[in-house]
């Protein structure tokens, strides 16, 4: 009798918790679109089969005003020949690029003077700088948002060694009317890795990233190229690559029935 009376109880307790189950498996309504597959590259920052490939270490057919030096797989800033940006026009992105400021510190090159140059997206850009064991205003440090922005941390390798950014850019949409910006219908967005470690978490843009001015958004396509600054330093980039990614990154479609259980 005990034996039966156990079972039973086991039963019950069973079947409450498989009907639990089946009640917490909540289902929202949206039809969310599958996403598409995309194979990672072979190892971390190689690029994915979706990625357009800016710089593989050959040549610079990606790029405009393509001057500068090329040689053991990277290309060097060749200084007062100017910056270089890229043949194709992009809006959101994910962007990988590796750099190396000069192995060499030339000790009459201090702040702003070691290993600058600069990732532009459009009119704003993240610091390239030797911020290694060399003490700059922060927000104008390596993987600052220029001027408007310090890094969380100072993520930076020595001088001479190759260090990564993975950035996410989100462009604004700017509502412009007789060439003057009316409304930031919304902001730009960055977020940066740099060497692996977060150092720009989801920052809101505040405008171009002058250097003589406070920011402010300035009229502008809503697909730029992309920019490497030439500041007259011998940096060294290889392994550029990018892919486009979704401007709002809140969009969802409207539901197709009201939330359900399944």
């Amino acid at each position: 009798m005990k034996r039966s009376l156990a079972l039973g109880l086991l039963c019950v307790v069973a079947l409450s918790s498989l009907t639990i189950l089946i009640a917490q498996d909540w289902r929202s309504g949206i039809p969310w679109e599958e996403p598409k597959i995309v194979t990672p590259g072979e190892k971390p920052g190689d690029p994915p089969s979706d990625a357009i490939v800016l710089f593989s270490g050959t040549n610079m057919d990606a790029w405009n005003e393509a001057k500068w030096d090329v040689a053991d797989g990277a290309m060097t800033v060749k200084p007062g020949s100017g910056g270089i940006h890229t043949k194709q026009k992009f809006g959101s992105v994910q962007l990988h690029i590796e750099f190396a400021t000069p192995a060499e510190v030339d000790p009459n090159q201090v702040c702003q003077g070691r290993g600058n140059s600069g990732v532009f997206f459009g009119p704003y850009e993240v610091q390239i700088l030797d911020s290694y064991e060399n003490k700059t205003y922060f927000d104008g440090q390596c993987a600052s948002i220029y001027k408007q922005r310090p890094p969380l941390v100072n993520a930076c390798r020595k001088p001479g060694e190759w260090q990564t950014y993975d950035i996410v850019f989100n462009r604004p949409e700017l509502k412009i009317e007789d060439g003057k910006v009316v409304e930031v219908i919304r902001p730009g967005y960055l977020t940066v890795f740099q060497n692996g470690v977060l150092v720009q978490n989801h920052h809101e843009i505040e405008g171009t990233t002058f250097w003589h001015q406070g920011p402010v958004y300035e009229p502008h396509e809503p697909m730029l190229p992309i920019q490497l600054q030439d500041h007259g330093n011998l940096t060294k980039f290889r392994n550029i690559w990018v892919r486009e990614i979704p401007d709002d990154t809140k969009a969802k479609p409207a539901p197709s029935r009201e939330p359900y259980f399944q």
